[in-house]
């Protein structure tokens, strides 16, 4: 195992590649259909740009597959037509937030193809130091992917099943991004109804460490607002399938959907100063008015 592929280097994508290029690990990316800044990203984390699908089929010993949830489906067809084309012997580990069985539907796209399927999950931030992340991974070739706890990643293994690993995402993300979007949901509701003030000083009293939650991590999400909305419709989706309601998380997305659409989302994670919470609450009241 020497070559890593990242389908793709973004926000989380290219501090995996960064991580596994700092344990001596070559890692590639085919570049070309992403934007400027996801280039920019992979060129500073020295991931190494290969020319198409086929190159990244044929040289990579394991493709990491960290996209929004929306587009999963869509890379996996274009690496099971490269996996046809050049007959590769390839790992693929889907990494992305998805339902288990839409990660069922992308295991059968690249086996049969010829490639060797991994259902991954990741949970916590972008892998800057030891222990601070896992890669939840699950299917037979998940040992495969565990290889890489020598190589700077923490992937525990769940089981042999396709599946555990997407599902446990799923419970896990409707937990804490259900709960963002219900703290914007309520705090914008607070300020369109003049009580903002009195709610945010009976949260210092009877609600300190959510109170302190929401001021340190409510202003850094608008820039993941529109990709978080696809996470949220795949955790109804997950839901659902198992006859539980799937409408608490529909309204996440919703609720992600209207963040999304104001300004807010057109920051970058690297941009400096981000609005403050209080400043963020007025651009969304004044959003919800201008419905």
């Amino acid at each position: 195992m020497n070559t890593i592929g990242i389908l793709s280097p973004g926000d989380m994508g290219h501090t995996v590649g960064q991580r596994l290029a700092a344990h001596r690990l070559r890692v590639i990316a085919h570049l070309a259909d992403r934007s400027a800044r996801t280039q920019q990203l992979a060129a500073q984390a020295g991931i190494e740009e290969v020319a198409s699908y086929d190159d990244l089929a044929q040289e990579a010993d394991i493709v990491l597959c960290i996209l929004a949830p929306a587009q999963a489906e869509a890379a996996a067809q274009k690496v099971a037509a490269a996996l046809r084309r050049t007959d590769a012997d390839l790992l693929y580990a889907d990494c992305n937030a998805i339902a288990p069985q839409t990660t069922v539907r992308i295991g059968e796209l690249i086996s049969d193809a010829g490639g060797r399927f991994v259902d991954a999950s990741i949970i916590g931030p972008p892998p800057r130091q030891d222990g601070a992340t896992r890669f939840y991974a699950s299917g037979i070739h998940a040992a495969e992917l565990a290889r890489l706890n020598d190589r700077g990643l923490h992937v525990p293994v769940l089981s042999d099943r396709i599946g555990d690993a997407s599902a446990i995402k799923m419970c896990y993300a409707g937990l804490t991004k259900g709960l963002t979007a219900l703290c914007v949901e309520l705090l914008v509701a607070a300020e369109a109804l003049g009580v903002r003030q009195a709610l945010l000083d009976e949260y210092r009293i009877s609600q300190t460490a959510m109170l302190q939650r929401m001021e340190k991590g409510l202003p850094g999400m608008p820039p993941k607002a529109r990709r978080w909305v696809g996470e949220m419709e795949e955790i109804a989706a997950t839901f659902a399938a198992v006859g539980l309601t799937p409408k608490f998380h529909e309204g996440a997305a919703d609720i992600y959907r209207f963040v999304g659409d104001t300004s807010l989302a057109d920051r970058t994670p690297e941009e400096p100063n981000a609005p403050t919470l209080e400043e963020m609450l007025q651009t969304l009241t004044d959003a919800l008015r201008a419905r």
